[in-house]
Formats: structure tokens, C-alpha cells, sequence
């Protein structure tokens, strides 16, 4: 039986701490064996910086799974919701929404960088929406966060994970949040979550008009430790 594959989180970055660790390492006990007295900090730079490098993977092969039900269980469902994954990736979060549906649907917008996700395109989240049964109830559409297509008050529940800091543009930021609060309806609420600038977000989302609440990180199953930013779009009176 085949099973999906979310693939491996900013595989550039951990690929980069464990090399440079490992490099380290190898440094410290080259001048270890010659008596120099710089293995020291070679050695605690490099342990350091590959253990670093194996929380991220731990958290790319399990971590996320656990974050993800986290996230989702935030939300009262009711199973006819419309939901908006923003950054979709290879569908961790659409689909884990998409089985807690009945009649509503999932959409899920990105651009796929390979950057940002290993083996990232919409083909791999396409086999996986498969995979998982969920096909169905999901759709993808290429679009950045900045300016979408979708009418005002369009969904009840938007959600994002380690999304929006990639869009380095504090401006271009800014208005992805303004975006996602533009498109849930009153009633509904955006769940957001990001190892930084989650603060940024959450003023944003007042700013807005919207109730917002933070969370705090799970040190055991993300690194970095990525905090949730919960808020709710108030019913107009």
C-alpha cells in the first residue's frame, strides 16, 4: 500500500548544518590528535550544529504529523466547512482538514518552491491527495498569498504553516495577512503557525478587526519551535 510523502522541511538548511557540523567535527579531532587547543570550540560548534541539522529532520519525518493534528484540533469542526490551506506544500494541511470534513471542501494555494520543501510540486501533493483518499474534497490552485483570487468572506477556516516567513518582503508580507483576513468569513478562524515573525502576524490580524490568541510551542516535536497564532474573524452584529 503506498503512503504519502510530505517530503523534508528547508532541506538546503539541514543539509548545510550537518555537513558544516560534520566538518567541524572532523576539524576538532584532527587538532585534537596534533595538540592544538582550538579543538574545543570546533568540537562543541560542530556537535552543536549537527544536532540542530537532526531535530529539523526529526521534525520533517514525524514531528509535523504531530504539529499538524495540533493545529487542526484548534478548530471545532463540523464537517462543512471551507478551508484554505495558504503555502500548501506537499498537502500535509489540506488533507489532514480534508478528512475532518463531511460536505465541505479543502483548497490548497502555493507556488512550490523546491526551496522551501523537498521533491515540492503540485504533482507530489496531487499523488498524495490520492494516496490519502481525500482527492475529492481538495483543490489545488497556483497562487501566491499576496493577492488572491478568492472573493471576500470565502472560507471558514484558513490555515499555514511555516509559510509566510518565506515571503521576505515585509510589505508582501503584510499583505498575505491582510489577505487571509479578507477571505474568512465572519465567524471563521485563521490558524497560523511559524517558527518567527508570528508576532508580526498576529498585530496584523488586529489591526483587521480580528480576535487573536497565541500559542505557545511543543519543544518535543518542533524544531525550531514553532508557535500557533489562533484568531477569529468577530460575526458582523
Amino acid at each position: 500500500m503506498n503512503k504519502p510523502d510530505y517530503g523534508i522541511d528547508a532541506p538546503g538548511v539541514i543539509r548545510n548544518l550537518l555537513v558544516i557540523g560534520a566538518a567541524l567535527l572532523a576539524a576538532g579531532v584532527v587538532l585534537r590528535h596534533f595538540g592544538y587547543s582550538f579543538q574545543y570550540p570546533c568540537l562543541w560548534t560542530g556537535g552543536i550544529l549537527c544536532v540542530e541539522g537532526l531535530l529539523m529532520l526529526s521534525y520533517s519525518k514525524w514531528g509535523k504529523l504531530r504539529h499538524r493534528d495540533r493545529m487542526l484540533a484548534l478548530h471545532r469542526w463540523r464537517g462543512d466547512e471551507q478551508v484554505l490551506d495558504v503555502g500548501t506544500g506537499r498537502g500535509l494541511l489540506l488533507i489532514g482538514a480534508a478528512k475532518r470534513l463531511t460536505t465541505g471542501r479543502t483548497t490548497g494555494i502555493d507556488i512550490w518552491n523546491a526551496e522551501d520543501l523537498s521533491g515540492n510540486a503540485r504533482e507530489r501533493t496531487e499523488a498524495n491527495l490520492e494516496v490519502e483518499g481525500v482527492a475529492q474534497k481538495c483543490t489545488l490552485v497556483n497562487m501566491g498569498a499576496q493577492k488572491m483570487s478568492f472573493p471576500d468572506g470565502s472560507f471558514d477556516v484558513v490555515v499555514s504553516n511555516l509559510c509566510l516567513h518565506n515571503i521576505y518582503d515585509r510589505t508582501e508580507r503584510r499583505k498575505a495577512v491582510r489577505e487571509i483576513a479578507r477571505v474568512l468569513k465572519p465567524g471563521g478562524e485563521a490558524i497560523l503557525s511559524d517558527y518567527k515573525k508570528t508576532s508580526e502576524y498576529a498585530r496584523v490580524l488586529r489591526e483587521a478587526g480580528l480576535t487573536v490568541q497565541g500559542r505557545m510551542p511543543n519543544l518535543l516535536t518542533t524544531f525550531p519551535p514553532l508557535r500557533i497564532v489562533v484568531a477569529r474573524k468577530e460575526r458582523e452584529p
